[in-house]
């Protein structure tokens, strides 16, 4: 992929973020897109070889639209001012009921930020993970101390984190901490290395690698079904 292209339509995006601008602009997009997607496609192809749970994963599915959801926001810029995709083996990106970790990454101002996890789940997701970290706490503590997801990610994201205990948990619980975060994922942000365009695939593919341990242990999670 031309990432120094990529960088610098991205860069013109964030400054001239009109419809003007882009429809101008969009044989460029264009572009860019298709690369991208020869990317995503890589990526899925080859992380599959170790996580065949994802083999399957349509790329054109697994890209997130640029245009952005202006419906509930303050801020009316249409476009994002980044290149995003999520990879799941049932090709839902968004959290839902049912669940699910995905394996995430985007390209924005310059950097490539990577992780894997559920991020912002729905309630009841969020509570049959809570109660998995509960009733699999071996299980939990075991992947925590993964060598890998500690090497490249370090520990579990707190954004968001809840002041107390959620409710219905104890308090005193080993794993209080992490059962009162809101997501289950993990990530880090490193620069885009412009001049070697050709690392960009092993890298994503090397990343998500390391966060098999969290992937793996969130697809152990039981659904939950209330009255």
């Amino acid at each position: 992929m031309h990432l120094r292209d990529l960088n610098q339509f991205l860069k013109e995006l964030s400054e001239n973020n009109t419809r003007p601008w882009f429809i101008m602009n969009k044989p460029r997009y264009d572009i860019l897109r298709a690369e991208f997607l020869e990317v995503v496609t890589e990526v899925i192809r080859q992380l599959g070889k170790s996580d065949p749970a994802v083999a399957g994963c349509d790329p054109k599915k697994a890209m997130f639209r640029i245009n952005r959801d202006m419906r509930f926001s303050n801020d009316k810029s249409p476009y994002k001012t980044r290149f995003s995709a999520g990879i799941t083996p049932n090709n839902k990106r968004r959290p839902s009921a049912a669940g699910g970790p995905t394996y995430y990454f985007h390209i924005e101002n310059g950097m490539l930020l990577f992780g894997a996890g559920e991020y912002m789940p729905p309630p009841a997701r969020l509570k049959a993970i809570r109660a998995h970290v509960v009733n699999d706490a071996p299980g939990f503590a075991k992947m925590l101390k993964n060598k890998a997801l500690r090497a490249t990610y370090g520990d579990l994201q707190p954004e968001d984190k809840l002041q107390r205990p959620p409710k219905g948990f104890d308090p005193d619980h080993p794993h209080v901490e992490y059962l009162k975060l809101k997501s289950f994922f993990v990530w880090t942000e490193v620069k885009l290395k412009l001049n070697q365009p050709d690392q960009l695939v092993p890298d994503l593919v090397s990343g998500f690698k390391d966060a098999f341990a969290l992937v793996s242990w969130l697809r152990g999670v039981k659904e939950t079904h209330e009255d």
